[in-house]
């Protein structure tokens, strides 16, 4: 294998693959990117046994001289070729397993990995392929996966339950204490499909994913998904279970509403958080909205001090005065999912959940736990 290329241009598709290499694994040959260089393009294939991904390369800058393939380790071979100076860099396997890496004054060679311990990966598309803009997919994934699970004791909550009928798209996640749901319209219908994809492996391919007018494509099979976007294959596995029922946690009625300013809103929970009784690693903020139609945002430390925040609703409050408390965290995470500048906030009691929606976020809610407190 012998072939010279575009420094940075190289280094742009190195960093995509990148992000499935394994850090810990009992495998040695999941720490590499398998290069393969065809006479006219290359292919890159990196995986860590939850995610792989799989890559062609075309650019005018790339010269083939020799084709072959070879598995580099991953980490090394990114932050050479980041650091080397000069335009153009020149790779070339040798006899006894080494890479020979060439650019401007610099001459590295990086010992190879075996390419025959590397594991055999199928990046088999279906039958029926779902097309989705990938803006709106985006915007899909990130208002809801970060209501996932972190925590593995149930592992069906740390993925994020994709359902598919007709030309409806509907993405939910909750950790229990806190859920996040935003259905999209396709522009055709599909056969009716559910999986649950692990939130990580979502979180990995929005960062992927370029804003523009470009679909993504999904190919569903029994065991895994695969994601097909501009010359880039992403394969995750699927979590395996059943989703648990979350249509009946959302209250479909709500005695007090309260229309906020996000921006009001958000800045007020972060000067309150900043004082708040901690419960773990979560700031407990109240909130109290009173009869007068100002809300009041409030948090107290007995060692430090005490916070009050003044709110003028955008509306007056609708329906009854209550108080609450919840995550400071878990409300910052929701609002700023929001593209609305306003945010509706629906209260059905003081321990019951609360609902927000946003006029420009269609088909889109965040449900929130409260905490009690004394």
């Amino acid at each position: 294998m012998r072939f010279q290329m575009n420094k940075d241009k190289l280094l742009y598709h190195l960093v995509i693959v990148q992000k499935a290499l394994s850090n810990k694994t009992p495998n040695p040959a999941l720490t590499g990117i398998k290069l393969e260089a065809f006479k006219d393009h290359l292919q890159m294939t990196t995986s860590n046994g939850e995610v792989s991904i799989h890559k062609v390369v075309r650019d005018p800058s790339l010269s083939v001289e020799q084709e072959g393939s070879a598995l580099i380790p991953g980490r090394y071979f990114v932050e050479i070729i980041r650091k080397l100076d000069g335009q153009n860099v020149l790779l070339s396997a040798l006899e006894d397993n080494l890479l020979k890496i060439e650019a401007d004054h610099s001459d590295i060679t990086l010992n190879l990995l075996d390419l025959e311990d590397y594991p055999h990966l199928l990046f088999k598309e279906s039958a029926e392929v779902i097309k989705v803009n990938v803006r709106v997919f985006k915007s899909l994934i990130r208002q809801t996966a970060f209501a996932a699970s972190s925590v593995e004791n149930r592992p069906i909550l740390t993925g994020v339950y994709i359902q598919l009928n007709g030309n409806q798209l509907t993405a939910v996640a909750t950790d229990s204490y806190r859920l996040a749901k935003k259905s999209i319209e396709l522009d055709q219908s599909y056969g009716k499909t559910d999986v649950i994809i692990p939130s990580k492996s979502l979180e990995e391919l929005v960062r992927i994913l370029e804003d523009n007018q470009k679909d993504v494509e999904l190919h569903f099979s029994p065991s895994n998904v695969l994601f097909k976007y501009d010359g880039t294959v992403f394969l995750s596995r699927l979590l395996e279970g059943n989703y648990p029922e979350t249509s009946k946690l959302i209250p479909g009625e709500f005695p007090t509403e309260v229309v906020f300013s996000k921006e009001q809103l958000l800045v007020a929970i972060e000067r309150a958080s900043l004082l708040s009784i901690r419960d773990g690693q979560n700031a407990i903020v109240k909130c109290e909205i009173r009869d007068d139609d100002v809300v009041e945002i409030s948090s107290s430390s007995p060692e430090i001090g005490r916070v009050l925040e003044e709110l003028n609703p955008v509306e007056g409050v609708k329906g009854n005065g209550l108080k609450i408390a919840f995550s400071s965290k878990f409300l910052m995470d929701a609002l700023k999912s929001f593209n609305s500048s306003e945010i509706k906030v629906g209260f059905t009691g003081e321990i019951r959940p609360f609902v927000m929606t946003g006029e420009y976020d269609p088909d889109s809610l965040q449900l929130i736990l409260p905490v009690k407190t004394d």
